[in-house]
């Protein structure tokens, strides 16, 4: 049987340890301190309590109160005004929410469909476990997914509406996405692929998110279908910002996310920016159409040569603007992938018209 045979050259590295397939790698030293009341998220919300009035007009939790010039901070009036705003919040905990059935379970906490008590708006609850976010290391990927996330207003991306905590967890207050993970609806197909249409459209609405986040200097860092969530209308979401991080001016080094889906320069421990994301959107799109990674096999070495290699194979029920789709992101050379300008417009999208 004829297919795509595709091939690039890059020179080959060493591996860092392996670990099961889909799996998160990290090569960086973590700080080993519990997260705590006398830990600051972020130096303009307390942490002890997320306070917004109610789940249906959720503002930023990182937004500072607007004070005027008038009532500057010191004066006697801006002081009385600053706690009769403090006291018309409202601070959230675990009694305002109904707990229902659990939607997933992970190696730091679970996620849990809840409802706000009050308002009866449905959300879902991602509660972690302090002591082993500590004992792996990863407070500051906590802080930094609520930093991140909490601000992002897209609609393919989940929105983060607050957080709270007490001695033992850390509770995230979640939109939620009724669809699951694309993983699962991509298992339950035939042949464990979409077709071409639906996949156009998935991708879409990557690419829309991705342009958002990077026009905020926001790099993902790793896109697979375990995170990303389907909401009302079939709607795709970007959904976990765990390895995301902000850099406007400066390079990565940090070895992470899914071994499948890690570029060269990832998988090299070399310098990596925001292309990262569109070596991901290609292999995504190749696991949507195909089935599998492009790059997969049982033994890790031969993945990573694969990788290094940009050596994948195409089937023959693939069309050819998705072949050059995918082939336009899986290019070695980080400056040569397509720009998600370019992307948006790209002819495979419009499958998603058809």
């Amino acid at each position: 049987m004829n297919s795509h045979a595709i091939k690039q050259n890059g020179k080959e590295n060493c591996l860092y340890n392996e670990k099961k397939n889909r799996q998160i790698y990290t090569h960086q030293q973590q700080p080993k301190s519990v997260l705590s009341s006398s830990t600051t998220i972020n130096n303009t919300v307390n942490d002890n309590a997320i306070k917004n009035p109610n789940l249906l007009n959720i503002k930023p939790i990182t937004q500072k109160p607007q004070i005027s010039s008038s009532n500057a901070p010191g004066s006697s009036s801006s002081n009385n005004q600053q706690q009769q705003h403090q006291q018309s919040r409202k601070s959230w905990s675990l009694v305002n929410f109904d707990i229902g059935r659990p939607l997933g379970r992970g190696k730091f906490g679970n996620v849990y469909l809840a409802r706000e008590k009050e308002t009866k708006f449905v959300i879902a609850l991602k509660v972690l476990f302090k002591k082993q976010v500590a004992e792996q290391g990863i407070e500051h990927q906590v802080r930094r997914e609520i930093e991140i996330q909490s601000h992002l207003r897209h609609p393919n991306i989940l929105r983060m509406y607050g957080f709270f905590h007490d001695e033992a967890r850390i509770y995230l207050i979640l939109e939620y996405a009724p669809g699951g993970t694309l993983f699962n609806a991509l298992k339950n197909q035939p042949n464990n692929r979409f077709n071409e249409q639906k996949s156009a459209k998935y991708i879409k609405c990557l690419v829309s998110a991705l342009s958002y986040l990077h026009e905020k200097n926001v790099i993902h860092r790793d896109i697979k279908p375990e995170n990303l969530l389907l909401g009302h209308d079939d709607q795709l979401k970007i959904a976990d910002f765990g390895w995301s991080v902000h850099e406007p001016n400066s390079q990565r080094t940090t070895l992470c996310g899914t071994f499948d889906y890690l570029s060269p320069e990832m998988v090299q421990g070399n310098p990596h920016s925001k292309t990262v994301d569109l070596w991901s959107i290609g292999v995504l799109a190749y696991e949507l159409i195909v089935g599998s990674a492009p790059f997969h096999h049982d033994e890790y070495d031969i993945t990573y040569r694969r990788i290094m290699n940009v050596q994948y194979t195409v089937p023959n029920f693939v069309s050819k603007p998705a072949v050059h789709f995918i082939g336009s992101l899986l290019v070695f050379d980080p400056k040569k992938r397509m720009p998600l300008s370019q992307l948006i417009n790209h002819p495979w999208l419009k499958f998603d018209a058809k």
